[in-house]
């Protein structure tokens, strides 16, 4: 049902930059870029996530309560874009690991903030690559 979200941004070159690394630790390319917005994803029929500069000319703020879950297939990934982000200046708001009982549905997640302050998670669902 979700064909794309946005975050807003006071500086898109900055933001470019930032997720352009950050989702290309995974895999994952910029699909469209224009002169107020951006988006990365896997390919058109999936969901993409896009940075924009507010469409009123006010500046961007983090929405408080405001969260953009991310999801991926292993574990793995979720360290990966967790660690990137934080190499990238981002924020950490929560570090990699289960929340919640250790099971075959396990919910593992990561947080972060990026450069404009919006909040982000990272998460897989079920065991461990061990299990």
């Amino acid at each position: 049902m979700i064909g794309y979200i946005t975050v807003g941004t006071n500086d898109l070159q900055r933001a470019m930059a930032f997720y352009d690394a950050l989702f290309g630790s995974v895999g994952l390319s910029r699909l469209i870029e224009m002169p107020n917005i951006a988006g990365w994803g896997s390919n058109w029929d999936k969901p993409i996530f896009g940075v924009a500069k507010p469409f009123d000319g006010s500046p961007a703020t983090p929405g408080n309560g405001t969260m953009i879950a991310l999801g991926q297939r292993t574990r793995a990934k979720v360290r990966t874009l967790h660690a990137k982000a934080l190499e990238l200046g981002g924020k950490d708001e929560g570090p990699p690991g289960v929340r919640g009982a250790e099971s075959s549905q396990a919910f593992y997640a990561a947080y972060v903030r990026d450069l404009d302050g919006n909040k982000l998670c990272f998460y897989s669902v079920g065991p461990g690559e061990d299990g």
